[in-house]
């Protein structure tokens, strides 16, 4: 027995080579098929140039151990997700590292019903079982099927169902694939926003230009949005640098398009585009917090008395929306399968993390990276606004730092340290997932990284940016000591 490092919380990832190869993911698939007694699962991939070679060994693992593979081909996380539900299927896989370095892959898991994977519901099951590699002769019956075309058009239906073309003003919209996954999926949407606002405003004349990374531009009749399309097609050596724009040295590339072009809005997605990134028309990045407040309050306004989950990192802002608005504010820890797990057993609406990831409770319960930037459009046609003026209000009442990275050689000492430091002053404390630490106009999260020496700060006051910046230099000073 061997022991497999590619395994982690609730997902799977590694260096190739090392953790993770062609041999590795055969055995997790066949010990995926066994743990979950799947008769029948859904495989996608991203654009990386090994996740062809994965996908391959997976899907031939999972046939034979007996599973009817239903193939998506190049596919996002969320469409892995919408079609393991809608094609009533066991499980769904993904491969993908999304934005991880070159170097790594790794596979996204789900069970029946589009349901999170982690320790207690069958990840530790698949291990033990990927880990003793003793799965006997082939099962008879397993076979494959490519679902591409019918699985997209059933996303796309789906995806388009939280938003109303009818609402939409002209808007010049900045897209940054980042050369990942997302490329076809957008285009897809974008052609049934098109036919959809014909059929709502035929009259509608407005033209689509798309540009591509070599400048190359088509124009065709469309919905009143025009997208200028950047790092479009997917490059499984990522020309253009990982896609993952939460880092501040990935933003420039869409930032200056959106300056460039005067547009009105920027949109980038990462790798398997399960998040997406919003810039306004000055070109600046909106964090992630600010948007799960919009998006909070646009369900809130569609279903009174909600419930909203979000993660324990920067809340303020979110809960006063959440709590003018009539809602519940539901806290989770940080991660997928915890926000996941929080919709499903709160029936909340939405659930939101500040890292940009979204979840919906009418998308199976699952996050998307589509769904957030027609919901954007959707509250800018009807509100009249800009990002930027939609967002002004709570910037200024609720000013946060963003989340900064600090690689230390002791985490955990640094935490100690300021925990020690702040907590007999607080009037809270919150370590449920790292530390929490409230005061009376202010507080501040800290968090240790699960799989690097890396803590990670964020401040935020009550409408004092001032305050922000005085107190991340005096955590930074304590950190660092």
């Amino acid at each position: 027995m061997s022991s497999l490092t590619c395994f982690k919380a609730y997902d799977i990832r590694g260096r190739l080579g090392i953790d993770l190869d062609a041999a590795i993911t055969a055995r997790i698939g066949r010990a995926f098929a066994c743990a979950l007694s799947a008769r029948r699962v859904v495989v996608g991939r991203d654009c990386r140039a090994s996740s062809a070679e994965l996908s391959e060994a997976l899907i031939t693992a999972l046939i034979s151990e007996g599973v009817e593979v239903l193939d998506l081909g190049l596919a996002g996380t969320e469409e892995m997700y919408w079609a393991t539900s809608a094609f009533d299927a066991d499980g769904g896989i993904e491969v993908t590292a999304s934005h991880n370095p070159m170097d790594y892959n790794g596979l996204k898991l789900v069970r029946a019903g589009s349901a999170p994977l982690d320790a207690q519901t069958g990840l530790a099951a698949i291990r033990a079982l990927a880990e003793a590699d003793d799965f006997g002769p082939p099962k008879p019956g397993g076979s494959r099927r490519d679902i591409a075309v019918p699985a997209r058009a059933a996303y796309v239906s789906a995806v388009m169902g939280f938003v109303d073309p009818s609402v939409l003003r002209p808007l010049k919209i900045v897209v940054n694939c980042g050369n990942g996954a997302a490329g076809p999926t957008f285009d897809a949407i974008a052609a049934a926003l098109t036919a959809a606002t014909q059929t709502c405003a035929p009259q509608t004349g407005a033209t689509q230009t798309a540009t591509t990374q070599t400048g190359a531009t088509q124009t065709a009749t469309a919905a009143p949005l025009t997208f200028h399309r950047i790092h479009h097609d997917p490059d499984g050596s990522f020309p253009n640098g990982i896609p993952n724009p939460l880092l501040p040295e990935n933003r420039p590339a869409t930032a200056e398009a959106v300056r460039a072009l005067s547009a009105d809005l920027g949109i980038a997605f990462d790798g398997d585009f399960d998040r997406c990134f919003f810039f306004d028309a000055q070109g600046d990045f909106v964090d992630g917090e600010y948007i799960v407040g919009l998006l909070a309050q646009v369900f809130l306004d569609r279903e009174p008395g909600a419930r909203i989950v979000h993660d324990p990192r920067v809340i303020w802002n979110t809960i006063d929306v959440v709590t003018r608005a009539g809602g519940t504010a539901i806290q989770t820890k940080t991660g997928h399968a915890f926000v996941k797990q929080a919709l499903r057993d709160h029936d909340a609406v939405y659930g939101g993390e500040m890292s940009a990831h979204h979840y919906f409770r009418d998308f199976v319960a699952c996050d998307s990276g589509m769904i957030p930037w027609l919901l954007l459009v959707d509250l800018m046609g009807r509100s009249g606004q800009s990002l930027a003026q939609l967002v002004a209000a709570r910037r200024a009442a609720f000013p946060s730092s963003g989340e900064m990275n600090f690689t230390l050689p002791d985490p955990a000492a640094a935490m100690t340290r300021v925990r020690a430091a702040y907590a007999p002053l607080a009037i809270s404390i919150d370590e449920a997932d790292g530390l929490g630490l409230s005061f009376a106009t202010w507080r501040f999260s800290l968090r240790a990284s699960n799989t690097e020496p890396v803590v990670r700060l964020n401040v935020e006051s009550r409408g004092d940016a001032a305050l922000v910046r005085a107190k991340v230099t005096e955590i930074c000073k304590v950190l660092l000591e």
